[in-house]
């Protein structure tokens, strides 16, 4: 979704990834969400998981 904010295309081809997911019952998840603009752009389109440096930085896996 990297260009999702910025290119027409891009939100199209994402919208309606999205749509088709949710038609068969999945939920999407949005990779690459790097600032608050595209955040917010697939918060518009209804996306049920993000992830990316938007909303955290990785963290190592802690073993136990």
């Amino acid at each position: 979704v990297k260009e999702a904010a910025s290119d027409n295309v891009t939100c199209t081809i994402v919208r309606a990834i999205h749509q088709i997911g949710h038609l068969m019952g999945l939920k999407t998840i949005a990779e690459y969400v790097e600032d608050e603009v595209t955040l917010e752009k697939v918060q518009q389109l209804g996306i049920d998981y993000v992830q990316g440096y938007a909303i955290d930085y990785p963290k190592p896996l802690l073993l136990n």
